[in-house]
């Protein structure tokens, strides 16, 4: 490892970052593989623009939690982390499959965390790959088992919806609010890239408010009341056109388990999320990347 270099990641360094993470990421969906489930692919081309536009976002604004490894001009890993008011947050972690065993996740996570170490919690989205896994144990994480929903909706099931409405840049207090209030701190300047990838519902009510982002399902949910979450995860169903995905539920959010299996979805097990000095958030459904 000693001709390796860990060096901040740079805006130029995203469409490589991107490419490190596509294949990391599909080596270790291959190597998890499970029968029934569909054969694993590589990160198509439209995915791949959200993950750099994403990227781009995070390096501007978290220059100090992003790193890469890079060894004669190729980069090997990559590692983006990034803090929001008093959360620490990982976006997303991969090492070239054949540059795995050389230390190098170890050595990228490490400016990572230091990056966060005045902040007083720490929440990533974890794969079940054992390695990554005992990193976040012994870096002081506790791993909670996430689920996910899966399938072709029963559209019969679907109840008439209110108070769900079309979001937009007025309700960023809103949405800051309720974020706050489930997970401790405030997406900030997250919501303006959710805003331009996703489409985004919101309910509110003089009791409850609550928002969700959809993207053929539900890339992220927060509410301040089960209730609403409910509205805003049956309106992401409605609004599927096929097979949706809802990811990210741990057993504090049975809720949405009763809406998927009331909607005839698939119900799996997969993943894990992190936390650090933090309860799971509820109602809460966290992005992949951006929490």
């Amino acid at each position: 490892m000693s001709d390796v270099r860990i060096r901040p990641m740079t805006v130029d360094d995203v469409p490589a970052a991107e490419r490190v993470t596509a294949v990391g990421f599909h080596e270790l969906d291959t190597r998890m593989f499970r029968r029934a489930w569909p054969e694993p692919q590589l990160r198509p081309a439209e995915r791949g623009a959200m993950w750099a536009e994403r990227t781009r976002h995070l390096v501007s604004h978290d220059p100090g939690g992003c790193w890469v490894a890079e060894r004669d001009d190729q980069l090997l890993g990559v590692v983006v982390s990034f803090v929001r008011e008093q959360l620490w947050l990982l976006a997303s972690y991969a090492v070239l499959p054949d540059a795995q065993g050389l230390g190098l996740g170890k050595a990228l996570l490490a400016p990572a965390l230091e990056h966060g170490r005045g902040c007083l919690r720490g929440m990533l989205n974890a794969s079940s790959d054992p390695r990554a896994l005992r990193r976040y144990h012994d870096a002081g994480f506790t791993l909670h088992p996430q689920m996910f929903l899966r399938g072709t909706p029963d559209r019969a099931a679907i109840p008439v919806l209110e108070n769900v409405r079309e979001g937009g840049e007025g309700d960023l207090d809103l949405m800051n609010s309720v974020d706050r209030q489930i997970r401790g701190s405030a997406h900030g300047p997250d919501h303006e890239i959710l805003m331009r990838q996703l489409r985004l519902v919101v309910s509110e009510t003089r009791s409850a408010q609550g928002y969700a982002y959809l993207d053929q399902g539900v890339a992220l949910l927060a509410a301040t009341d089960r209730r609403t979450a409910t509205s805003l995860l049956w309106e992401a169903i409605a609004s599927a056109e096929s097979e949706l995905m809802v990811g990210h539920v741990t057993p504090e959010n049975s809720w949405a388990v009763d809406v998927g299996l009331a909607a005839r979805l698939e119900l799996h097990q997969e993943g894990f999320l992190a936390l650090r000095n933090m309860r799971p958030p509820a109602p809460y459904l966290a992005h992949g990347a951006l929490m």
